[in-house]
């Protein structure tokens, strides 16, 4: 090996290591108010406003005091049946808008198209009064229908499958046709499966974006506490905030959110690397 491409070896390792370096960094910097977050609820009652990096002794008190206070576990179920309703309904409609708007031509189709993902751009004020007026008809207020059905439709993902589709390969569906297969196959036998990993990575940002949603269900469900994010209003009062079980109930929080980009991780990293592929 020349003198040159050693310099160049070496110039190279060191800007990686550079790069490791900032990366991990930025890591920790993103993970720490996570960390501080369990650590909290892991302190002692008493002892929740320490400073300390490391909780000690661990205490699981303030989560025992917060089961003590609200259902969880019902929280839990039911902050996770709204929000896997509402992503698996707007991936579905999603899903079918952009495999019309991209494999087949018809009148209209780009005002059409345009008009759609406008909807994405009103703010969600100007729809919020609306919508609880027709909720309000419907009988829907102060339940967890109310809170899914204005949110069965995503022009984001419909924006965001439609390019995927669009640079799918048209021979495939084509071939697909010559077959005899209908379109309704040809959907599911073919595009589907080579979508996977955008539509897993679609799945998390529409199960996050439902899971964390504060505003609207506090508008529907007035009141109740049927929702995780709501149930941690019970937490705060004039007189203070109980912090130790709040930070233990946001904890609980997380891990659905969590466990589910494990479950989809794979899938994610492909989406991510296919979209830099031509």
């Amino acid at each position: 090996m020349t003198i040159e491409a050693q310099h160049a070896r070496k110039l190279f390792d060191v800007r990686r290591i550079r790069g490791h370096a900032v990366l991990i960094v930025i890591s920790l910097v993103c993970a720490f108010p996570i960390y501080w977050l369990f650590a909290t609820s892991l302190r002692e009652p008493g002892d929740v406003g320490s400073l300390t990096p490391v909780p000690w002794p661990l205490s699981i008190g303030n989560y025992t005091d917060a089961a003590a206070k609200v259902d969880i576990v019902g929280l839990l179920i039911n902050t996770f049946g709204v929000a896997f309703t509402s992503a698996t309904a707007q991936l579905l409609i999603a899903l079918l808008a952009s495999y019309a708007f991209a494999i087949y031509k018809f009148r209209f189709q780009k005002i059409l198209y345009l008009a759609f993902v406008g909807t994405w751009l009103v703010p969600f004020q100007v729809t919020m009064l609306p919508n609880y007026v027709l909720l309000y008809q419907l009988g829907l207020i102060n339940t967890l229908a109310g809170v899914v059905v204005p949110t069965l439709c995503s022009a984001l993902g419909v924006l965001m499958l439609r390019q995927h589709m669009t640079s799918f390969p048209k021979e495939l569906v084509a071939a697909a046709r010559m077959d005899g297969r209908s379109s309704w196959s040809i959907l599911w036998t073919v595009v589907v499966p080579n979508l996977r990993p955008a539509l897993a990575a679609l799945a998390i940002l529409l199960f996050i974006n439902s899971w964390n949603e504060y505003f609207w269900p506090a508008v529907v469900l007035q009141r109740s506490n049927s929702v995780l994010q709501l149930g941690l209003r019970s937490f705060m009062g004039t007189e203070g905030n109980d912090w130790g079980p709040m930070m233990a109930v946001a904890g609980m929080a997380c891990l659905p959110v969590f466990l589910l980009y494990i479950v989809l991780q794979r899938h994610i990293v492909n989406a991510f690397v296919r979209s830099g592929l031509k």
